[in-house]
């Protein structure tokens, strides 16, 4: 396969994931935006590690992985200020919540 294929697929799903963002009102479809975003990132980490091969394979393939730890930390994190908020509010809607201004 092409590095263009996978650099197609990385690029369309990070234009899903910020249309998602951008449109979405619901904070967990939010949450699962952002996490299309991280994975598109993933995906072209690993491919133009693949590309390059060597130590760039490795390297890329590392870095995916600190991706999907912070990936991992800021679902945990989101959802717990979701429910925080839906407990307080029930609602999620995120165009409806301004008890987080100073």
């Amino acid at each position: 396969m092409l590095i263009n294929q996978f650099l197609l697929l990385g690029a369309a799903l990070f234009c899903i994931g910020v249309y998602g963002v951008l449109a979405r009102r619901n904070g967990v479809l939010v949450l699962m935006s952002i996490e299309l975003i991280l994975n598109a990132v993933n995906i072209n980490l690993v491919a133009f590690g693949h590309m390059w091969g060597g130590r760039a394979a490795v390297t890329g393939q590392v870095f995916a992985l600190f991706t999907i730890t912070v990936a991992a930390a800021e679902v945990g994190i989101g959802l717990a200020i979701i429910l925080l908020i839906y407990r307080n509010r029930t609602n999620i809607d995120l165009d409806e919540i301004d008890m987080m201004k100073g």
